[in-house]
């Protein structure tokens, strides 16, 4: 039986060229992750995709689900969602949550597609708030943040619930066999930081085997390999990735600028390598874990390379079955 990937196809600044662009790239013969065309659930305005197919010249036979409306990227989600009710972003989530795709793809509007799965699929068993997980390359290993912004606001058993879930998705997904979990702190002992802090440390340490724990991590450790699984509220998360997101472009100006007044040769090519080491484009999107479905968001500023990642990560965490090894992790938590 193929499991299918629906992607939105209207979402996101570039859609719909970037995202079939990126539907195309993605089943690339050469492409060492292919997808066979039919994995992928074209969802949309049809008559614009099929058209859009045809200008790029690709022969490949998608399927297709008709999709009437786009929600924007700057129209408030919760609006949205009640006026656009067969819009690109709801239409894939219905498709997950009847059984036509496994997991969806979405460049979209942020709010949109988290609500949207999180009311429409709603949470795994024993999740208490789904997470979305990040995952960046700034030692040349994987690492994976959450909550990087589905939450504002946590509970202890939150983080460790994200925890537990983003440990899964290391070990499952990225082949780390035993992910260690640190807690994003402003100080590495257990007495500091706020109440949220203070009361999720014991509880991640209280973990003991089942959860490989290192203890708090500090905003400057997190360069140096202490962890791979980095845990904090979405609020902080989110500020953490835009900062990073925002400074790897303003150090990369200033390096070029240097570098050309003095005269020095350099690649964009090169410096474009570092930016990509704090791109999460390149590991293919956000993943909004702990929803009853595989859910990936990708950055609304995608190109097609970001979006074949994002639709390799989305059967890559089908195809490992992580949501049912994350419901047994908190399963045994809880035992």
């Amino acid at each position: 039986m193929v499991v299918r990937i629906a992607l939105d196809v209207m979402g996101g600044d570039n859609a719909p060229e970037a995202t079939l662009r990126g539907a195309l790239l993605a089943c690339a013969p050469d492409n060492p992750r292919a997808l066979a065309p039919e994995r992928i659930l074209l969802v949309g305005e049809s008559d614009a995709i099929r058209h859009k197919l045809t200008e790029l010249g690709s022969t490949l036979e998608f399927p297709i689900q008709h999709a009437s409306q786009v929600i924007g990227m700057a129209e408030s989600p919760a609006l949205a969602l009640r006026a656009k009710p067969d819009s690109s972003i709801a239409v894939c989530v219905g498709a997950v949550k009847k059984g036509a795709a496994g997991g969806l793809v979405s460049m979209g509007n942020t709010g949109a597609v988290v609500g949207a799965a999180t009311i429409g699929l709603g949470t795994l068993e024993g999740v208490r708030r789904p997470a979305i997980a990040v995952t960046l390359s700034l030692t040349g290993q994987p690492v994976t943040f959450l909550d990087m912004g589905a939450n504002r606001e946590a509970k202890p058993q939150d983080l460790l619930q994200f925890a537990s879930m983003g440990a899964v998705y290391m070990r499952d997904c990225l082949g780390v066999a035993e992910p260690r979990v640190g807690l994003l702190n402003i100080g590495s002992e257990p007495s500091k930081g706020t109440e949220l802090l203070k009361e999720a440390y014991p509880l991640l340490a209280a973990a003991g085997a089942r959860l490989n724990f290192v203890g708090n991590v500090e905003g400057n450790t997190i360069f140096g390999s202490v962890a791979d699984v980095v845990v904090t509220d979405g609020f902080t998360g989110n500020v953490v990735l835009k900062l990073l997101e925002g400074f790897s472009g303003f150090m990369l100006q200033l390096v070029m600028a240097e570098l050309k007044a003095h005269q020095v040769a350099w690649s964009k090519e090169a410096l474009s390598n570092v930016k990509r080491r704090v791109d999460y484009a390149e590991y293919g999107g956000a993943l909004l874990l702990g929803v009853n479905g595989v859910v990936v968001k990708g950055h609304g500023r995608s190109d097609a390379v970001a979006v074949a990642n994002a639709l390799a990560v989305a059967a890559r965490t089908v195809d490992s079955n992580v949501n049912q090894h994350i419901i047994e992790g908190l399963r045994a938590q809880s035992a």
